[in-house]
């Protein structure tokens, strides 16, 4: 790449990606670093949390439909007592390595939104004693409460909705490491019992999560809207 990348030269999607890779090879050593260094080519804490809001926005919907195929998938092998007890078994030890996986990627993308965040408020709070105007000092410390109330109020809620995954998960680990040993049709039908509680519990995940994009989103656009 030659010459400096600013933000006028790349396009959204191109800026994204490139924020992405350039992301992996520097957070790896450190995050402040990282920051300093994205600072340098025009992109401001706030830019990167709005990004990472999106993110973990993003990923908190496909944990909901990867949860959805995951519990259909369970469903599925009580609703096909006939196919061979191998294939009900790696149906959904599938299911349910896809939904681990999932709710990790959900998990990861909220612990960089609170590892900016953290980091935008430490900024934000050295820099008001650098104001000579008392009333733009006092303006800008308002600023900063009702970002923080805001934003205190998105992760919480992107909180509930990740508790959310573990009693799911380990609702279908349990089904998984049953099966693992008892390839029988009594296994199946003790799934099949379970599966009552599961779906109650993926319901529950499935609002939660859909509560916390919503958040996610009125994050993004009040943040948009005042920058």
């Amino acid at each position: 790449m030659s010459g400096p990348v600013t933000r006028s030269i790349l396009p959204s999607g191109a800026r994204r990606l490139w924020l992405s890779l350039f992301g992996i090879a520097i957070l790896s050593g450190c995050s402040s670093l990282y920051y300093d260094t994205m600072e340098k080519f025009g992109y401001e804490k706030r830019d990167i949390l709005v990004d990472r809001v999106e993110d973990a926005r993003n990923s908190q919907n496909d944990v909901q439909e990867t949860f959805r195929s995951s519990l259909e998938r369970f469903q599925s092998v009580v609703d096909t007592p006939d196919t061979e007890l191998k294939e009900q078994y790696a149906e959904i030890s599938d299911a349910y390595e896809d939904s681990k996986s999932s709710a990790e990627k959900v998990r990861d993308r909220i612990d960089k939104v609170e590892d900016v965040a953290e980091a935008l408020f430490d900024e934000w709070e050295d820099e008001l004693d650098q104001y000579e105007s008392d009333s733009l000092r006092r303006n800008s410390e308002q600023q900063l409460d009702e970002t923080r109330t805001q934003y205190n109020q998105l992760i919480s809620r992107m909180h509930e909705a990740e508790e959310r995954m573990d009693p799911v998960l380990q609702a279908f680990q349990d089904q998984v490491l049953y099966l693992k040993h008892n390839l029988n049709a009594q296994a199946i039908g003790s799934l099949e019992n379970e599966l009552v509680n599961i779906r109650q519990d993926v319901d529950a995940l499935i609002r939660n999560m859909e509560q916390s994009v919503s958040e996610s989103e009125a994050f993004i656009r009040r943040f948009r809207e005042g920058g």
